[in-house]
């Protein structure tokens, strides 16, 4: 990619499109105007109520995602693919990559994930940003 860089995005739980194959849309995020990492960072977890930020092939990631499914969430997950967009993305969350975002709030990663879990208090949170049906 030129420009500032990209942000590969995958969306879990989404139909492919009749040229890709498996269970992914693999997106790309490449605004005009040259959106700085932490503006676009903002703006991509302020558009979707449940965010993973992660690295290609994280195996956490996997994990997490698997976890929201299994509750009926689906999450946007988010590939950085440049060493600053991972640092703005840990910086917004407060922890490293893989970053997890409930309704635009950080809520670290596999770790953070686990314990909302294990307390009982995933579910409910998921239901109050939209992100689960019933």
């Amino acid at each position: 990619m030129q420009g500032g860089g990209g942000v590969s995005c995958a969306v879990a739980g989404e139909a492919p499109s009749s040229s890709l194959a498996g269970g992914m849309l693999g997106l790309t995020f490449d605004p005009p105007g040259g959106e700085a990492p932490a503006e676009r960072i903002g703006r991509l977890v302020r558009e979707s109520p449940v965010v993973i930020f992660a690295r290609r092939g994280c195996c956490m990631c996997h994990v997490m995602r698997r976890l929201l499914a299994a509750v009926g969430a689906h999450a946007t997950v988010i590939e950085l693919d440049e060493a600053e967009e991972e640092e703005a993305a840990s910086a917004a969350a407060a922890a490293a990559v893989p970053a997890l975002f409930v309704g635009g709030a950080p809520v670290g990663g596999l770790d953070g994930l686990m314990g909302l879990h294990l307390s009982g208090r995933l579910v409910p949170r998921l239901r109050e940003v939209g992100a689960l049906c019933g």
